[in-house]
């Protein structure tokens, strides 16, 4: 009956090292499912993160290198005043320039 009692202990602990075994196994799966799903998660927010700054670097680009409309009309502006100011400029020494090539012009020198 010692022997009985003694197979009896050993099979109960043979089954209760399966037990442990499975629930271990299955508390491991659940982790790496867990794991898996949090890196999943991480990848798609830094994805959505980096969209974001790239886009908002795109908008700073293009604030900053003159394609937006803003600065076109500014630099056209500037450009109508820089030339506005040429012309008034040349307007003032074209008489003289003129007078200084019809006299080189109409000058002999024998």
């Amino acid at each position: 009956m010692e022997d009985y009692r003694r197979q009896g202990g050993i099979q109960q602990l043979l089954v209760a090292e399966q037990e442990a075994r499975h629930i271990v196994n299955t508390a491991r799966t659940a982790k790496l499912n867990r794991l898996k799903q949090a890196k999943d998660e991480a990848e798609e927010e830094v994805a959505k993160y980096r969209a974001h700054m790239e886009k908002e670097y795109q908008k700073t680009i293009s604030e900053s290198t003159g394609f937006s409309g803003v600065n076109v009309k500014r630099l056209d502006e500037e450009t109508v005043k820089k030339t506005d100011h040429l012309k008034k400029q040349a307007a003032k020494v074209s008489p003289e320039v003129i007078k200084l090539l019809m006299t080189q012009v109409t000058t002999v020198k024998v």
